[in-house]
């Protein structure tokens, strides 16, 4: 299982349509423009909105305990939560030979400059995954504006940029793709 994800947590103020919408609408489109283009890849791509991120992670820990049973089966768990503004690249939790495999999957990414893998993924309904084991990933992307909007009146699609988000979505696409169509999981 390859599992994209968002989660969606409006629960304050604002629409949440970039915390947490956007990570729901890239993940959701990644797995749509695959089916489009008629992709079958070898595994299983998974999506996942989360819910309860901001209530101590309650549906990421039910999902958890749900299907850690079967956690051989999960080759990795990516998860955006940090907007979508324009990637640069992937976070990466894993060994250094899934690494290397990352990295060499980034580079298909050069012509929108998002080849970047930085160490660490982070995401609150990750966490669970990659604690035991699982590689994770996390979209890296330009967060200069990201606090301008998190958690207030002003987080609403007006924030969303249509092609920083396609940008945002390619990378979600083609690491999620790529990975799911592979002859091996990636290395634990």
């Amino acid at each position: 299982i390859v599992l994209v994800s968002g989660h969606l947590d409006s629960w304050d103020v604002g629409q949440g349509a970039m915390d947490d919408g956007g990570g729901a609408f890239i993940s959701w489109e990644a797995l749509s423009l695959i089916k489009d283009l008629g992709l079958r890849p070898k595994r299983t791509l998974r999506l996942v909105l989360w819910t309860g991120e901001e209530q101590g992670g309650i549906g990421a820990k039910q999902y958890y305990q749900l299907h850690k049973e079967n956690i051989s089966n999960f080759d990795i768990v990516m998860e955006s939560d940090e907007g979508t503004f324009k990637p640069s690249g992937l976070g990466f939790t894993g060994s250094a030979k899934a690494q290397d495999i990352v990295k060499e999957i980034m580079t298909l990414l050069q012509p929108i400059n998002a080849t970047d893998v930085y160490d660490n993924a982070h995401g609150t309904d990750i966490d669970y995954w990659m604690r035991d084991g699982v590689p994770g990933a996390s979209l890296h992307n330009d967060i200069s504006k990201y606090f301008w909007f998190h958690h207030s009146q002003g987080d609403t699609m007006t924030v969303q940029d249509p092609n920083q988000m396609n940008l945002c979505a390619a990378v979600w696409t083609v690491v999620s793709y790529v990975i799911a169509d592979m002859e091996e999981m990636l290395p634990r």
